[in-house]
């Protein structure tokens, strides 16, 4: 009797662990039905990684009284980078941007509030979206179509809502970190460290990026990079 026990609990044992490696089993199959059928949405961080092109990208939601000075350093280079607007900056400063606008420079969408995105509805992000285009087109007469979202913060409903209205998501590669950053050297040998083909370089209009700008076009020419917009350099990319 003793014996026929041992027999019959390992028989179980044998049972569950087949039971246990089928549920496994179905488990990583079902795993990989969803990851394949499932709709993912992934944003721009880069441009073309076979051109030498690097842009620059500059939220404006704050920073007015430096961009000015911002704006005659990238004139004085002649060079056309991407601004991306803060609707309610806009209807503050409304001056500042025709200036920006004038000069040649891109413009692109920041949100109107400053807001986490990945924290509303999709109508209040489309309401974010929609009311910036609105305010950017009614004093300059440009409609932008790349929208960069606040923070970085975004999930798959940001981009999805985003794209349902006609525009392309956009990151970046090369943060300045110039919104807390009192040295500029950091900014320079951040760039010196991260610089490759198609990079987007995150920055604001603050002092240390007008103390860095001269050294960072001198930085990126001595590589042969031509300095652009977002808009050239994710140009055929999606």
């Amino acid at each position: 009797m003793k014996f026929r026990l041992i027999i019959i609990t390992k028989t179980k044992l044998l049972a569950i662990t087949i039971v246990l490696a089928a549920l496994l089993l179905f488990a990583f199959a079902l795993r990989k039905i969803s990851i394949n059928t499932m709709n993912f949405y992934d944003p721009i961080y880069k441009g073309r990684e076979d051109e030498k092109e690097i842009a620059f990208a500059c939220n404006v939601v704050w920073g007015e009284e430096y961009l000015p000075q911002l704006l005659k350093l990238l004139k004085d280079k002649e060079l056309k980078i991407t601004f991306f607007i803060g609707g309610r900056w806009a209807e503050k400063n409304p001056e500042l941007l025709m200036n920006i606008h004038n000069d040649g420079h891109e413009l692109g969408n920041h949100g109107y509030k400053h807001l986490y995105h990945s924290k509303l509805t999709p109508e209040g992000n489309r309401q974010e979206i929609l009311k910036t285009e609105e305010t950017v087109k009614s004093i300059t007469g440009c409609k932008t179509s790349l929208f960069a979202p606040p923070y970085g913060d975004l999930n798959n409903m940001v981009i999805e809502t985003a794209e349902s209205l006609g525009y392309k998501v956009v990151l970046w590669s090369i943060d300045t970190i110039d919104w807390n950053t009192r040295d500029y050297n950091k900014i320079l040998q951040r760039l010196e460290k991260k610089h490759h083909n198609g990079a987007i370089v995150l920055m604001h209009p603050t002092k240390v990026t007008i103390e860095a700008l001269p050294q960072m076009v001198a930085t990126l020419e001595k590589y042969s990079y031509e300095i652009t917009t977002v808009s050239d350099v994710i140009d055929s990319v999606q």
